[in-house]
This record gives C-alpha cells, structure tokens and sequence, in this order.
C-alpha cells in the first residue's frame, strides 16, 4: 500500500500537532518568488506527464484534498497546480453547504459519489472534513442531518474513525490520498478580506459571513488540531502548509504531489513479442 514521501511539512502520524507549531509563513532559506514560479512550473511539467502514465497505468487514481480558513488561498492553487495537466485527466469538485438530498445520507455519501476512477486526479475544495471542522465549530448543525436520536456524546471520534476506515479502504484499492491543509494567519486573512473590499475585481469574493466565522478563529484552529492529529496516516497524510505567501505555498504542494506520484513507479503499458512483431504487418496496412 502506497506510503506518503517525507517532507517538511507532512503531519506524522504519531506526533500531537497543533496548530501554534505549523508556520504560516516560508522559512528565511526559502527561495525567492522567482526561483518560486520557476519550481512550480517544472513542477507542472513534471505533472502533466505523469498524469499521462498515470491514465495509461490505469491501477492508481489520485485524490488531492485542500482545507482551509477562508481567504487562505485553496482556489488559486489549485488552478495554479493544475493549469498544465490535461483537464480530460482531472475531476474538480467544491462542497459547500449540504444540499437536501445529501442530508438524507450519511455524511460520507455525497463525496464518495465523485471518487476519481483509476487513471485521473480527483481534487476536492473542501470535503467530507467540513463534516468534523465546520459542522464541529457549529454544532446546531447537527440537528439538520436526520441523525439517530440522541446524538452520541462521542460523534466527533466516531466521525474520525468513520474517516479513517474510508481513508484506508480506498488506500488499499488504490487511490493515493493526500490532504492540504493550507495554513493562513490571521493577520494575513484580515488583508486578504480587505482587499475583497476594496478591489472591484475581488468584490464577489466578499461575504459578510466570512467576518462571522472569522471571529471563531480559535475554534476552528482547535478543530482543525483534532482532525488533523486523527486522521494523518501514512496512507493518507495530511501536509500542513504554509499560506501567507502564495507563491511558496503553490511551489510547495505542486513538488509534494509531483513527488508522491514519481515515487509510484507509473509506466506506460508493454506490449509482447508478438503483438510488436504484428505492427510490421500493421503500418504496411496503413502505408498502403
């Protein structure tokens, strides 16, 4: 079963993380924003040709998971990463608030339905974390989900482990799983907020809800902590980011998904004596 690379910012799965510890911003060594682009694009390069064996191979899929804080910049990577690779190889799916006909499944139901099949890239803006971050910040949620009655005391580490058994039974399938959490500080959120409010172009981006949720800032760290701390594995880990400068940030989780799919061995298909020796016969048809 495939096992995640080491990198700077993989969250082990055997260490108690917390969010204080994961830096929002690049180390003094990192590269310049030049030096950054020009990484991001070999990067995408890289990419675009495996993507390709990855289709040809046809045993692996590829589920790339991005969460974030509002503001933290998981739209703009994501078409950052992927302006390269083939879009015929790539499935795109955003989550936002549950329609009703999700709510009459269980929670894991409406994100199951848009797996990438074996050969393409599956990319989820937000998932079925949103169930135990957003929903575990907002708990009245809870009383719309047409859940068993009473609601257990333990639904955030029965959620975990629901998230955990998927995880793996996928992982065991084929499907390399790895999460972003892209990590912005607040101070950066608040310019970025700003500036949805001051540039004409980004007035759309502009929700009053934004400032709501901004103000439960601690609490969503703290559910981000538990989630994160329960469901990194080595099948299926979580790499936390850092976000405040965007083009470190994009640089970083294009070489985390180049590197995970290089170190799967992908190769095009090999044909046998036989049929190679047939395609003599083949082209004498098709020069004729």
């Amino acid at each position: 079963m495939f096992d995640a690379i080491p990198h700077a910012y993989l969250v082990p799965p055997d260490q108690s993380f917390r969010s204080e510890q994961a830096p929002t911003q690049p180390p003094k060594s990192a590269p310049s924003k030049k030096s950054c682009e020009k990484r991001l694009q070999k990067s995408i390069k890289a990419l675009d040709d495996l993507q390709r064996r990855l289709y040809a191979h046809d045993r692996f899929s590829v589920l790339l998971i991005f969460q974030a804080m509002d503001a933290a910049g998981k739209d703009g990577t994501i078409r950052a990463v992927m302006q390269g690779v083939n879009p015929a190889g790539c499935q795109v799916f955003s989550f936002k608030q549950p329609s009703h006909l999700e709510l009459d499944h269980d929670f894991l139901w409406r994100t199951s339905r848009h797996l990438p099949e074996r050969g393409r890239i599956g990319i989820f803006n937000r998932s079925y974390y949103e169930e135990v971050l957003v929903v575990r910040v907002h708990p009245e949620y809870l009383k719309h989900q047409k859940l068993p009655m009473p609601i257990s005391p333990h639904i955030w580490e029965e959620r975990y482990e629901s998230i955990r058994n998927h995880e793996l039974h996928l992982a065991k399938n084929g499907t390399i799983i790895l999460k972003f959490w892209l990590h912005v500080s607040k101070n950066e959120q608040r310019r970025r907020l700003l500036s949805r409010l001051t540039e004409p172009k980004k007035y759309w981006k502009f929700s009053q809800k934004d400032l709501e949720e901004r103000k439960l800032w601690k609490q969503y760290m703290s559910a981000y902590e538990d989630a994160v701390d329960a469901t990194s594995r080595t099948w299926a880990p979580w790499y936390a980011i850092p976000a405040d400068d965007k083009p470190f940030m994009r640089m970083c989780v294009a070489e985390i998904i180049a590197k995970n799919l290089e170190n799967l061995d992908l190769h095009y298909p090999t044909v046998s004596k036989a049929q190679h020796q047939s395609f003599a016969t083949f082209r004498q048809q098709l020069q004729k």
